[in-house]
């Protein structure tokens, strides 16, 4: 293993209960860059991508088999820290769910929860991670009102700035474009070209062509299995197998 991956999946196996939602993945994904992971629906996409946080934790029943090593550390080992595990590796949801407070108080959350009290540095943080957001000149002088007023491309970003502000290595996107319009989802593609140079991004995503735009590396999953995965131009213009193909040209999914 290189030093340049940032994770390393390891024969992984997820379980809801009795049922088998991952199979046999063996996946290498490198920091700086941004790998997309596609497929159908079901097909275990956003369980992977939750597996890499341990988000999946939360629900009754599941189970992993196999390892996540994220710097070499297997992150399922007994003597990781999952709060700790989740300030390295922050997520970015389908839908954006700021919470019902201010602007300001939005992105401080994260960083209170941690203990930073010194209003000055506060100031800091907050600004910088707008700014890596896109979002500061926007709002700069919003910050007192409540997030709940900005528009729909406004919230995901800031909820990308919410997520930036503890400074993870890795940042986990849930599709944070599908319930976009065409110009918000533009700044989110554009944002997440930026972030690659400082963060590493895995971002699952429905749209074919927003994999290849944002991509340097395209996973392919079906039923639960990793299919295929390598350079994303390589994977569209010329995948090693017909399925990945099918599924790229929109003969199935």
């Amino acid at each position: 293993m290189t030093d340049s991956v940032k994770f390393a999946i390891k024969d992984l196996n997820f379980f809801y209960g009795d049922y088998k939602a991952l199979a046999d993945i063996d996946l290498d994904l490198e920091q700086r860059q941004v790998s997309a992971l596609i497929g159908p629906s079901g097909c275990g996409k956003s369980t992977f991508l939750r597996c890499l946080n341990r988000m999946n934790d939360l629900i009754p029943g599941s189970r992993v088999e196999g390892r996540i090593l994220l710097d070499q550390q297997d992150i399922y080992a007994p003597s990781v820290d999952v709060v700790s595990l989740r300030r390295r590796v922050g997520m970015v949801f389908q839908k954006p769910n700021p919470f019902p407070k201010t602007i300001f108080d939005n992105v401080a959350y994260g960083l209170r929860v941690n203990g930073l009290k010194n209003r000055n540095e506060l100031r800091r943080r907050v600004e910088w991670s707008l700014k890596q957001a896109a979002l500061w000149d926007e709002i700069k002088d919003r910050l007192q009102q409540s997030a709940l007023g900005l528009s729909g491309g406004q919230q995901q970003r800031l909820c990308i700035a919410r997520a930036l502000a503890v400074e993870p290595e890795v940042l986990l996107m849930d599709e944070p474009a599908s319930a976009l319009d065409p110009i918000a989802t533009q700044k989110i593609e554009d944002l997440i070209h930026d972030l690659k140079k400082n963060f590493t991004i895995i971002i699952v995503t429905h749209n074919m062509q927003q994999a290849a735009r944002v991509s340097d590396i395209t996973a392919f999953f079906y039923m639960g299995s990793l299919i295929e995965s390598g350079e994303t131009e390589t994977l569209f213009t010329r995948p090693k197998l017909k399925q990945t193909e099918d599924y790229i040209t929109g003969r199935f999914g």
